[in-house]
């Protein structure tokens, strides 16, 4: 039996990080109406530093502080997407509950309105992601991959504005925010594979806090937590070097295995280490139109279950 005191619920202060922490609390407070829980907005490092390249700023950049503040019992609770959180958390820490993931794909938005095959020469396309930033010079050639920082709203609005042609996103950032009409192709993931735990919310609280675990022990989904489990055992297993997840993600109907993408990391692996070694490029101005006039494809695969299926690595 849970405490009577408020529960603290440590989030990020972005508007899609309140979102996230209300589907939380949705949730919680349907099963626990005599329950009070309080949102508690903690500014992490990777919110204060918004100019810093996130490659050059470490793991854990937007959940350090969170993570301090439940060792130190300032919190009760934290919720965070899973793709921010190290493979390897704090001693002391655990996740508790991860949520039924909403669609993982990056989706490309662009004033053109067209597909990644179709942007034209010198289109200039934000990402601060390693991983984006390799495929998309890998898939995408003849694109100019700009540095883009800032939370979803901001990075949408840089990538409409004179800077930049459009950006890669998130999928499921871009739907819990009910922007999704500004989403000009969804990304396979065949091809632009996304990071582990990509779409997932994770509730991490105390490992000791037997009555935490016990209150969201009834919000877990258990093939969520079984697919990205496998993501992020993988990626730590080779040091979380490379800037792709190693595994397909597909309805649970499906079958992907998590050593399918082999073949495709070590060219990315070395792709990745001449780009480190390439300078920044500045922005390139472009006023074509995309060659085909095509739109891109607005559609997106009705929401289910995914799962990972392959051998343990050992």
């Amino acid at each position: 039996m849970v405490s009577s005191k408020v529960i603290k619920v440590g989030s990020r202060g972005s508007k899609l990080a309140l979102i996230q922490a209300e589907q939380v609390l949705v949730r919680l407070r349907q099963l626990y109406p005599d329950r009070e829980f309080e949102v508690v907005i903690v500014r992490t490092q990777g919110d204060i530093n918004k100019e810093a390249p996130l490659q050059g700023m470490g793991l854990g950049i937007f959940v350090k502080e969170i993570e301090r503040l439940l060792l130190d019992g300032e919190l009760d609770m934290a919720v965070h997407s899973l793709k921010d959180l190290p493979t390897t958390l704090p001693e002391g820490l655990v996740l508790a509950a991860m949520l039924r993931r909403e669609d993982p794909r990056d989706v490309l938005v662009n004033r053109w309105n067209c597909q990644l095959a179709q942007l034209p020469e010198g289109a200039r396309i934000g990402t601060s992601s390693p991983r984006r930033r390799v495929l998309l010079n890998t898939l995408c050639p003849q694109a100019t991959v700009l540095p883009i920082r800032g939370n979803v709203d901001t990075r949408l609005s840089k990538a409409q504005g004179d800077d930049y042609d459009g950006a890669v996103l998130a999928a499921a950032g871009l739907i819990r925010l009910g922007l999704t009409e500004h989403i000009s192709e969804y990304l396979s993931p065949q091809r632009f594979v996304p990071p582990p735990g990509q779409g997932v919310l994770a509730v991490e609280i105390r490992a000791e806090d037997y009555r935490m675990q016990d209150m969201l022990r009834v919000i877990e989904h258990t093939t969520t937590r079984l697919a990205v489990t496998a993501e992020r055992a993988f990626f730590g297993k080779i040091g979380g070097r490379l800037p792709v997840t190693h595994g397909r993600l597909r309805q649970s109907r499906g079958r992907y295995s998590l050593h399918d993408h082999l073949p495709q990391l070590a060219r990315w692996q070395k792709s990745l280490s001449r780009q480190d070694r390439r300078p920044n490029h500045g922005p390139t101005a472009t006023g074509h139109r995309c060659p085909s006039g095509g739109r891109g494809t607005r559609r997106r695969t009705a929401s289910g279950d995914r799962m990972v299926r392959g051998r343990t690595l050992s």
